[in-house]
């Protein structure tokens, strides 16, 4: 398979054959990200950006892998993937294998002990991707910790997904925190109904793509 070549469809068929949570957990919002999303956000940050194709990637909230096997799908020299979840990872870690990828390792990590503290990890990825939990349900704020934890972690740019209802509150952050902010893109997340507190067969969050980057 030729990295440069694959288009955003052709990607969105691979990404559709990785598995996904059985029995996802409500407290860490394990919502997966659909093939169909994660071909978008990394379709873009490749052809737009030129920020996977030999450079060293972090996924935060790796989960069951779509968008770190996406990045080695199109040429990023490595991924690690971070999670708190040994289940998720050892889900991970099987997708890994299925793929015959060997340009990806993982770690069982809480994004919270690389906020203040990411020893050997700090700076050491070209890029940070991630979609982190909402921080609608038990763990209000996670998802800025998961943006300072990318920020600490990324030389240059960190790719999120953030619900749009935030966006004051991403930019403020952003702008404290001394990093440009771009919304690249206005998209839809498909929240299927996966967990026992779901009323609708599923339902469509609107949330912003990002890019933040370093200032030079």
């Amino acid at each position: 398979m030729s990295r440069r070549s694959v288009s955003r469809k052709k990607l969105e068929s691979y990404l559709q054959e990785v598995d996904v949570f059985d029995n996802p957990k409500m407290q860490l919002e394990q919502y997966p990200t659909t093939p169909h999303l994660a071909a978008s956000m990394l379709h873009t940050i490749h052809t737009h950006f030129n920020d996977l194709e030999g450079k060293c990637v972090a996924d935060l909230g790796v989960g069951s892998g779509v968008l770190s096997l996406g990045c080695s799908m199109l040429g990023c020299s490595y991924v690690l993937g971070v999670d708190i979840d040994p289940e998720a990872l050892a889900i991970c870690a099987n997708n890994i294998s299925e793929f015959d990828i060997t340009n990806i390792d993982l770690l069982h990590c809480d994004i919270r002990s690389l906020v203040n503290h990411p020893g050997r990890l700090h700076g050491a990825f070209d890029v940070v991707v991630m979609n982190p939990p909402f921080g609608t349900k038990n763990n209000q704020g996670i998802d800025m910790l998961f943006l300072q934890a990318g920020l600490a972690l990324a030389r240059t740019s960190v790719y999120s997904l953030h619900k749009t209802s935030t966006r004051e509150h991403i930019l403020r952050t952003a702008k404290q925190c001394g990093v440009e902010a771009e919304v690249v893109a206005r998209l839809e997340f498909d929240l299927a109904n996966t967990l026992w507190c779901h009323k609708s067969e599923s339902v469509d969050i609107k949330v912003d793509f990002y890019r933040f980057s370093h200032k030079t």
